[in-house]
This record gives C-alpha cells, sequence and structure tokens, in this order.
C-alpha cells in the first residue's frame, strides 16, 4: 500500500435526466483537502438536497483516514418553467394600504405593474419536484461524489508517492550522519577514556575535600556523558523503523510524527553530550535533517 498525503482537489459534474418532461439536473462535485489531526469533513450542499449528507459522509469515512475535506455541491434544474404565484395575503395587505391612503392623499391611482413589482406580491419559485424525479437525481449526485472521491484519493496517492521519495532521502542522510559519528575519532575507545580521565583529573584539582563515594558518583556520571552510543543506537533503530513504514504505506501519518520527535530528542541529547567539535557538527546537520523530516511528515495521511 502506498503512502497518501493529505492534500488534494478533484472536481467533476454531471447530468441526471429525469421524467417524461426531460427535466434535468445538472450537478458539479468540488472536494478539496489540506492538512489535519483527523478527519474533519466540511460539506456543503444546497437547500433541500440535506439527503445526500449521510451517505456521502460515510463515503468519505470509507476512503480517508485523515484531513481536514471541504466538499460543495451545486445543483442546477433545467427543463421545467419556474411557477410564478401571486402571494394574496401581501396583495390583500397592499391593497388595503392604498385603500387607507386613497382618502387622505390626492394622487393617481396605482397602476398593475407597480403593484405588481411592490416585493413579496410576486413569487417566482421552482416547480415541485416528484418523489421519483428527486430520488433519481439524489442517487446521481451520490454516485458522482463517489466518483470524484476516488480521484481526490488517487491525487493525494500521487503525491504520496512523491513525499514517500523525498522522505526516504531524508532517512538515507540520516543514516549517513549515523555513520559518520560513528567513525568520528571522539567515538574511539582511548578518546573516551582520554576525556573521562581529564574530567575526572579536574573534578579531584579542583577541591581536595571530595569523599570517595562522591567522587565515585561523579565519575560514573562523567562516563555516562562521555559516550553518546545509546543515542546512536536508538537513532538507528528508529530508522530502520521508520524506512518500514515508508516501505509498507497506508496511514502511518501518527506513528512518523511520533518518530519524528523521537529522532529530534535523541538528536539533542547527541548535541548535548558530544564533547567534540566533529561530533557536535554531525549533531547539528542531524538536527537540520530532521526537522526536514517532520515538516514533510506533517503532509502524510
Amino acid at each position: 500500500m502506498a503512502l497518501s498525503s493529505m492534500t488534494g482537489f478533484a472536481r467533476g459534474h454531471g447530468v441526471s435526466v429525469a421524467g417524461n418532461d426531460a427535466c434535468e439536473y445538472a450537478w458539479t462535485w468540488e472536494i478539496k483537502s489540506v492538512n489535519g489531526k483527523g478527519l474533519d469533513l466540511r460539506l456543503r450542499v444546497p437547500p433541500g438536497w440535506d439527503a445526500v449528507e449521510a451517505t456521502v459522509r460515510a463515503q468519505v469515512a470509507a476512503a480517508l483516514a485523515r484531513g481536514t475535506v471541504q466538499a460543495t455541491l451545486t445543483v442546477e434544474r433545467h427543463g421545467k418553467s419556474p411557477v410564478v404565484r401571486v402571494n394574496e395575503e401581501v396583495l390583500a395587505a397592499v391593497l388595503a394600504a392604498m385603500k387607507a391612503l386613497s382618502a387622505r392623499l390626492d394622487a393617481e391611482r396605482p397602476r398593475l405593474d407597480g403593484i405588481l413589482g411592490i416585493k413579496g406580491v410576486v413569487e417566482v419559485i421552482d416547480a415541485e419536484d416528484a418523489e421519483d424525479e428527486r430520488r433519481g437525481a439524489e442517487a446521481a449526485v451520490v454516485a458522482g461524489f463517489a466518483a470524484v472521491l476516488d480521484m481526490l484519493a488517487e491525487t493525494r496517492r500521487r503525491e504520496g508517492e512523491a513525499l514517500a521519495r523525498v522522505l526516504s532521502a531524508r532517512l538515507d542522510e540520516i543514516a549517513a550522519l549515523l555513520a559518520r559519528a560513528e567513525a568520528a575519532a571522539a567515538r574511539r575507545p582511548d578518546a573516551i577514556k582520554e576525556r573521562i580521565a581529564e574530567q575526572v583529573a579536574a573534578l579531584i584539582g579542583a577541591s581536595d575535600r571530595f569523599d570517595p563515594d562522591r567522587l565515585h558518583q561523579e565519575a560514573v556520571l562523567i562516563a555516562a556523558r562521555a559516550d553518546v552510543r545509546e543515542e546512536l543506537d536508538r537513532l538507528a533503530a528508529h530508522v530502520e523503523q521508520a524506512q518500514a513504514m515508508v516501505r509498507q504505506g497506508g496511514p502511518v501519518g501518527r506513528r512518523l510524527d511520533f518518530l519524528s520527535q523521537e529522532f529530534n530528542r535523541e538528536s539533542n541529547t547527541l548535541c548535548a553530550k558530544a564533547n567534540d567539535l566533529e561530533l557536535t557538527h554531525i549533531g547539528l546537520e542531524l538536527k537540520s535533517v530532521v526537522e526536514q523530516f517532520r515538516e514533510q511528515v506533517q503532509n502524510l495521511e
């Protein structure tokens, strides 16, 4: 299974023909997704099309694992003439007001076009849908959404493949830096012993009142800080685990994000314990590559 990005865009449209009068519903779906901690669908449908929402949400939950998804549906109906209707209540109220004012004002009698032009007197509404026509249109809209969702998932997979190549390259860089750290002169046992001896000598020279037990404890701490074997081993294990996840694919973004935090923590410790210029430089390079790795991981599903 390939990796998938959380970012993508897809758009599709179609026409549903229903009824003997060839009523057409022209629909368009537009879906875009961006990074998100979980799966968040923000759905916008025209008034009267709420019936498709439950099915659409179920399709998104089955197809995607993470990302903030915005899906917008637009529908236009063709083939049926709109209905022009006079709002009798509004008209009656307007005529009553005119009659009351005519006794108080010397004015011309209102014309028909003036009365019909008053807001609310005339309403233009869509002809009502037949039940079978609407159900057929809803089925077409839902099927269209499934097709556009597949297009979105494909764009996310293609970007995920590109991210996989980038992540593999960053992991190879981390592995190369670890190999350099392993081969550093400061990692030789005699160099480590020499540094420990120098620090213990400096500790003894600083005071002649050291308790033997306290001196032993300080020497143990110095020895623990003098070698970065533990950090290098953990980093190598993290690299191996991350490489396996990238090869495995699927929704592994959360786990890789956790590993990137572990990479960063071990890199910080390596820099803090590096009593050597070469190891310090390697640690700083490592932190830079780890940050690049973490930034790319944020885009993964």
